[in-house]
């Protein structure tokens, strides 16, 4: 039994862990790689089709954005999560597929002009509607036997809707094993879901980083902030435009834009209007809506059992074509618009931003993570000028940053849940969190629980049984690169070198099998080689 760390190593993207046990190959989630790409990531070490389980701990794209890559690439295995997170995959990988697809286009249209190859989209929606097929969804606390000599069980990590944190328990050769991924530990006292579950006991724990050097600070009165930015754009005349996540973020800013209004906290703009301008965010929020029975907190339940949804209230549009969307712009009075892509890198935020960053009455109200490299995060470290659809535009709006509004735990929030282990962990691995902050997460451990702990870089494999490292890596440093693009050359190729290695896994599972049904098998697979060898 061995794991292999993929990605997300001195990163805060792109999760992935794989684990060897059992006779099953398995990855801990399939994240996609976003913003700034600092190191190189070692491929898998066997090929997709290989692979025989994805264990899912939620649904944002930095841990399930390459499923259906995954897929394209011949894995047809089964991927097990949370139903919440199952349904919220549904949406966001469909979504994914279609930017994925969408940029292609784009792409090929400059492309064309300027004499340049033919880019070919990372994956498509037929391979997410396939990849969605595999999907095994779990309750919270089942324990579910996934193979001989392994369980798993999900419990509530308290970050999305469906999020969890993993346990995994493996017996092999006698040796018994019970390893804990964090995935991404929430922030405690947020809105309409739990509080993180805290967990006792594990041999080995693979644990996220994202906040461990810093603090959220004191729990700021949300409510009271938002309104105020409100009250004083509004009161210029202007809008206030939020990037937010599509799934998460936005139905927190219903919640608390809902008790503004029922407190009437801003005045003299009557029942002002709030836009969602995300067909994705307007989706998740069905999502939402359907899972509150089973998902949301007690303070949220309290609401519904006085018949109150906790995220809808007058005056609350949604827009889903983009003729809607383009028509947000042209209404004079001022508005809430709510618009995703979070980090402002892709989607319909960037329109709204092209038509407010210029107007000194707006503001632009980040209440999330900007990751280095992106368009939201430059704004945020006070760009004077950013470039949209190839036009520079001068930023006046008033430029905001709502403290404290974290899905993520902070330092503390990250240290509380590791040191509720009641038996020491015999290994910490600290992953998902930038460079230095993993390493300075991995020293706190070690030195005010005495436990061992460190960083892995990418490809460091460890032995579960023996207790030790069985190669440890150095790191691959990327300068100034970007993240690994949404599309790019060859993939038409490389997508025939993986429907091979497909091939070739589908001959091995059938060792064994009837010498008549293996003989047709064979013939089949010469007279495709005949084929194309003319």
């Amino acid at each position: 039994m061995k794991l292999t760390f993929i990605g997300a190593t001195h990163e805060v993207t792109g999760s992935c862990t794989y684990l060897e046990a059992c006779g099953k190959k398995i990855l801990i989630d399939c994240g996609m790689e976003q913003g700034i790409n600092y190191f190189e990531n070692v491929p898998l070490p066997v090929p997709e089709a290989e692979i025989d389980m994805v264990f899912l701990t939620h649904a944002h794209i930095d841990h399930s954005g390459k499923l259906p890559l995954l897929y394209r690439n011949g894995f047809r295995g089964q991927i097990f999560s949370t139903c919440a997170t199952e349904r919220l995959c549904q949406i966001m990988l469909r979504d994914s597929a279609n930017i994925q697809m969408f940029e292609a286009e784009w792409r090929n249209r400059k492309a064309k002009r300027s004499g340049k190859a033919e880019y070919v989209p990372l994956y498509t929606i037929e391979d997410a509607e396939g990849v969605l097929k595999c999907f095994i969804g779990r309750d919270y606390g089942e324990k579910t036997a996934v193979a001989e000599g392994m369980e798993i069980r999900f419990v509530d990590a308290g970050h999305l809707l469906g999020s969890s944190s993993l346990e995994v328990w493996i017996t092999e050769d006698g040796i018994s094993r019970k390893i804990v991924f964090s995935g991404d530990i929430g922030n405690e006292n947020q809105p309409i879901i739990r509080d993180p579950q805290y967990l006792k006991e594990a041999d080995y724990v693979v644990m996220e980083s994202t906040y461990g050097d810093r603090s959220h600070g004191p729990r700021p009165d949300y409510i009271s902030e938002l309104a105020s930015v409100i009250q004083r754009t509004f009161d210029r005349g202007g809008n206030v435009v939020i990037p937010a996540f599509a799934v998460g973020r936005t139905q927190e800013m219903l919640y608390f834009i809902r008790q503004i209004k029922e407190e009437k906290l801003v005045k003299n703009h009557g029942d002002f209007e709030v836009y969602v301008d995300s067909p994705l965010a307007v989706e998740a929020t069905k999502i939402f809506m359907e899972r509150m029975h089973e998902d949301f907190d007690e303070e949220a339940a309290g609401l519904i059992a006085r018949g109150i949804n906790p995220i809808s209230f007058a005056g609350l549009k949604t827009s889903v074509s983009s003729d809607d969307s383009k028509a947000i712009n042209f209404i004079d009075t001022p508005k809430v618009i709510i618009s995703a892509s979070g980090m402002c890198d892709a989607g319909r935020i960037k329109h709204h931003l092209k038509h407010n960053l210029w107007r000194p009455e707006s503001t632009i109200l980040f209440v999330g993570y900007q990751s280095v490299g992106t368009l939201g995060r430059s704004l945020v470290e006070g760009a004077s000028r950013v470039k949209l659809f190839g036009e520079e535009i001068e930023v006046r709006a008033e430029i905001r940053m709502l403290a404290g509004i974290s899905g993520h735990a902070d330092k503390e929030g990250l240290f509380r849940w590791i040191s509720a282990f009641e038996k020491k962990p015999r290994q910490v691995f600290v992953v998902h969190g930038e460079d230095t902050v993993s390493m300075t997460f991995a020293d706190r451990i070690k030195g005010e629980l005495g436990v061992p702990a460190m960083a892995p870089y990418s490809g460091t494999q460890y032995d579960l049984a023996a207790g030790a490292f069985i190669r440890e890596t150095e790191p691959v440093r990327i300068e100034h690169k970007a993240a690994a693009p949404q599309s790019r050359q060859n993939t038409v190729f490389d997508r025939l070198l993986a429907a091979g290695q497909r091939l070739l896994s589908v001959i091995r599972r059938n060792e064994g099998g009837a010498n008549k049904d293996l003989a047709k098998f064979a013939d089949q697979i010469n007279s495709l080689c005949d084929k194309w060898e003319r």
